[in-house]
């Protein structure tokens, strides 16, 4: 006869107790021995108490810290912003990689040779950014007298960036990209443009000719962004009067002297035309030559170009560095995208395919079950996620009955999708399994590829939410493409059976 068990809510009242009684004798004990040790220390004379208390407080405030240091919640440190550049190695090694994938490398390529020449030919480039009317043309017809450069006074000339040498006091070369403004070339391709030049250049400089508006403050503090030694040029100061050239000069400093090197008022000449009232009443159009003064600017340049290429080529080299390691991220987003498509596109015909052979009952499933493995497994591989067998075998049980739960409106599609193919439908359910079977993992494929583009590791919840979003409502063009890779199966088979036959 077995002996009856205590209920286990009362060994745990029990241990509770003891527990108490431990507790409670354990601070009598304790507040005991305190008592015992003040009313001791107070006996003591003087000159022994007070070092006792002393070392008494000194060793409590030890305790009290050290539990607060275990206790404390570990800082973490803060983030910077700013990305760490990427070495040339590194880059050089990322290209390569994406050119065994197929991908087109040839603008990063070009980007870097571009780097290697302009460090190695031991000229100043400087990007030249303002906007229309602001006088580019006559500064570069000033800095660089031997390049042509046709100069419209309605404005808008410039539609893409060209390159003006001309050359410093100290003899050293001097190259200014002409960059176009917002108003000549619009949105995402100026943008472009502007980031691309002002990476490449040692030095920035920005030209204006009169008070800065919203759009162009922004622009400026952009291009003060990407760290180059940057030069603010008022332009055509010979227009204003020594009130109004101080007052601009003034707001300038206000605003931008921490995001820039030098604030500058120069006149970079060019020519203007105004009409004049003759003495028989005519009016004349008249074109005449201003004279340029752009002494201040040279100087900056020059002060610029006696840093030499230890100060500026690092820099400059980073910003490139860094500015290729994002094209060719978003190249390897791009190569990602489509290899995945492929993948999938080849694992849905393989699916169809194997769900039109299966011959024997459950064979279809073991013929889905390894092509489902492989469909994670190169996806994974293509978006550079690393996985263990044991989350595969996980994921596919879980998608497995997010499959069985949706099947009958699965099958509804796919019959629904068979309508379009006449005469098929009379071969039986192997068609609509198939059908079926290439919806679900094309779905899968497309979920599993959604999920490890923007989370980057196989995030089960994710895909089976996307998935079943797939499954029960797909897009017409993809369920048209899978009944017609069906329909290209069923029929060779026919052709196949009868010609054996």
């Amino acid at each position: 006869m077995s002996q009856a068990r205590l209920p286990l809510r009362l060994i745990l009242l029990a241990a509770l107790a003891i527990a108490a009684v431990f507790a409670i004798g354990l601070a009598i004990t304790t507040l005991n021995g305190l008592l015992e040790l003040i009313e001791r220390i107070s006996a003591q004379p003087l000159w022994l108490r007070v070092p006792l208390i002393a070392f008494a407080a000194a060793l409590l405030a030890a305790i009290g810290w050290t539990l607060w240091r275990l206790a404390r919640p570990a800082r973490t440190p803060a983030l910077s912003n700013a990305v760490a550049p990427a070495s040339r190695i590194q880059v050089e090694q990322r290209i390569n990689a994406l050119r065994d994938r197929q991908a087109d490398t040839a603008a990063l390529e070009a980007e870097l040779a571009e780097l290697d020449r302009r460090r190695d030919s031991g000229e100043l480039h400087v990007a030249l950014f303002g906007e229309i009317s602001s006088g580019k043309s006559s500064l570069l017809r000033a800095l660089a007298p031997q390049t042509h450069v046709d100069i419209d006074v309605r404005g808008g000339t410039t539609q893409q960036v060209s390159h003006h040498r001309g050359e410093l006091r100290s003899g050293r070369s001097l190259v200014l990209a002409d960059v176009p403004g917002s108003g000549e070339v619009d949105g995402a391709l100026h943008e472009q443009i502007a980031r691309d030049e002002a990476l490449r250049a040692h030095a920035v400089l920005y030209l204006t000719a009169a008070d800065l508006s919203r759009s162009q403050d922004s622009e400026i503090q952009w291009l003060a962004s990407f760290g180059k030694p940057m030069l603010l040029v008022l332009n055509k100061v010979d227009q204003y009067d020594d009130a109004q050239r101080d007052a601009l000069l003034a707001r300038f400093h206000e605003r931008y002297a921490a995001s820039t090197q030098s604030i500058l008022a120069i006149s970079a000449g060019g020519s203007e035309r105004h009409e004049r009232l003759l003495a028989d009443g005519r009016r004349e159009r008249v074109e005449r030559e201003r004279r340029a003064e752009i002494e201040p600017l040279r100087d900056a340049l020059e002060q610029i170009a006696t840093r030499g290429p230890q100060a500026l080529e690092p820099a400059r080299e980073a910003a490139v560095l860094a500015e290729v390691g994002r094209r060719g991220d978003r190249i390897a987003r791009e190569t990602a995208a489509r290899e995945s498509a492929e993948t999938i596109g080849k694992y849905t015909r393989r699916a169809v395919v194997g769900a039109l052979a299966a011959v024997a009952p459950g064979t279809d499933l073991l013929i889905q079950g390894a092509l489902a493995t492989g469909l994670v497994r190169e996806l994974a591989r293509i978006h550079g996620i690393a996985v263990r067998e044991i989350d595969v075998d996980a994921l596919l049980a879980r998608i497995g009955l997010t499959i069985r739960s949706t099947s009958a409106l699965v099958l509804a599609i796919a019959g629904n999708a068979l309508k379009a193919f006449p005469g098929l439908g009379t071969l039986g359910g192997g068609m609509l399994h198939a059908v079926a079977y290439g919806l679900v993992f094309d779905s899968l494929g497309h979920a599993l590829a959604a999920t490890l583009a923007e989370r980057a590791t196989l995030d089960p919840d994710d895909i089976e939410t996307r998935l079943r979003a797939l499954l029960t409502a797909p897009p017409r063009e993809r369920i048209e493409r899978i009944a017609r890779i069906a329909a290209d199966g069923a029929r060779g088979a026919l052709h196949r059976e009868d010609s054996t036959g």
